[in-house]
């Protein structure tokens, strides 16, 4: 049973009627990109006989094709591959490094250090499978100011040869700032302007549908996202997708599958019609994740803790940071989440280790899809000073419901 306090959901009342702009803000943004979608299956045509999927090789997988060209559409790319074989969003980034650079090719990253699951493969971290295993090395320029330090890139560029640059538009565990499309639009037309023959790769996770422009729509070469975030809309049971020039997709499909097989193979099983009702609904769940995350940012800042976003700025991602002062209110924040949640609500999160990362993690999310962060969940490193970042949730009213128990948890 949820444990919800009045006084709280007074709170939360008065919160909202401070909300009704930006939430009709949210609601357009999400209309519009619900057309793309639909416009996006109506132009392929999509039928019920592309709701089956395959088994074995995975040949003559016609709904897996028509489901790459309805992404393609959507993103604004010339291509796109999206697998069930891809497991991660970390795992669909490893596919677009490994299968586009090259040894001696040189990475940078001007975003800074990227996220911690990427650390044992680009070879921050010693592994003897990662990208600098494989002499490929790597290079980093820190944000100035939430923002590109453009001034040091363009310095950087004109004096060293780099094959790819990274940038990761969602925070990580990191305390700056995710990055909007304006942001990425104009460090891409500095980078094309100094070299136009640099790949420019786009961390998209947790940013698909937040605004109604992607980064291949201003000028990233290639950008790769999980399913069980935004895009699978809390449907998908897993997968990956990566979007961008034709070129570097059919390099990832070979990386991914078998060179010179490619993108011809990969068994969809029942996948195929999880795909598509999730990217159905995601515009909608997008939409309730975003005014879960505001609703969110005004009560605990009105109830006194420092928030990141704060809920009249602009946004990026869903994600958003709650600094909890101490790790004990981490716990008692976690598990308001976790029994709010509809899978495993009577478990009690405890910060444990978990593979990839160096602190202790806790992790509170109960929902259908293990890992799921477009459903409402909440997860942060046990380290000063003490944040949870917070996603989801897949309706706005299961959002609004566990708020109210966190809170309650928060100040038993």
């Amino acid at each position: 049973m949820l444990n919800i306090k009045k006084e709280y959901i007074d709170l939360i009342n008065n919160c909202e009627k401070k909300l009704n702009k930006i939430f009709n803000e949210i609601d357009n943004n999400c209309l519009t990109n619900s057309k793309k979608v639909l416009d996006a299956f109506h132009k392929y045509n999509i039928s019920e006989s592309d709701l089956n999927g395959t088994t074995g090789y995975g040949y003559n997988d016609s709904g897996r094709d028509k489901i790459e060209q309805v992404y393609k559409e959507i993103l604004g790319s010339e291509d796109a591959i999206v697998r069930t074989q891809i497991i991660s969003g970390t795992h669909a980034i490893t596919v677009a490094l490994f299968g586009i650079l090259r040894p001696n090719d040189n990475l940078l990253s001007i975003t800074g250090l990227p996220y911690d699951t990427l650390h044992e493969i680009i070879g921050i971290k010693d592994n003897n499978s990662s990208l600098k295993s494989y002499n490929i090395n790597f290079d980093m320029i820190d944000l100035k100011d939430n923002d590109f330090n453009y001034d040091k890139i363009k310095e950087y560029l004109n004096n060293n040869k780099v094959k790819m640059i990274h940038i990761q538009r969602s925070r990580g565990y990191s305390l700056r700032d995710s990055l909007t499309i304006d942001k990425v639009e104009k460090v891409i037309r500095l980078i094309k302007k100094i070299n136009k023959e640099i790949i420019i790769f786009v961390d998209n996770c947790y940013c698909e549908f937040v605004e109604n422009t992607t980064p291949t729509e201003v000028g990233a070469d290639i950008m790769a996202g999980s399913l069980i975030k935004n895009l699978g809309g809390g449907i998908a049971h897993n997968g990956g997708y990566i979007a961008g020039k034709k070129d570097l997709i059919t390099l990832c499909a070979e990386r991914l599958n078998v060179p010179g097989e490619g993108r011809e193979v990969g068994p969809t099983d029942n996948a195929n019609r999880l795909f598509l009702q999730g990217l159905y609904l995601a515009p909608s769940v997008v939409a309730s994740a975003l005014k879960t995350s505001i609703l969110t940012s005004l009560v605990l800042e009105t109830l006194g803790y420092h928030v990141n976003p704060k809920y009249n700025e602009k946004r990026a991602d869903i994600v958003e940071l709650i600094y909890l002062k101490n790790e004990n209110n981490m716990i008692k924040y976690s598990k308001g989440i976790q029994s709010a949640g509809t899978i495993d609500a009577n478990t009690s999160p405890i910060p444990g280790d978990m593979p990839g990362y160096e602190d202790k993690i806790i992790m509170a999310s109960a929902g259908f899809i293990q890992g799921s962060s477009i459903e409402i969940s909440c997860d942060g490193p046990i380290r000063k000073p003490y944040v949870i970042f917070q996603q989801g949730a897949r309706t706005y009213e299961y959002g609004k419901l566990a708020l109210l128990n966190a809170i309650s948890s928060l100040n038993e």
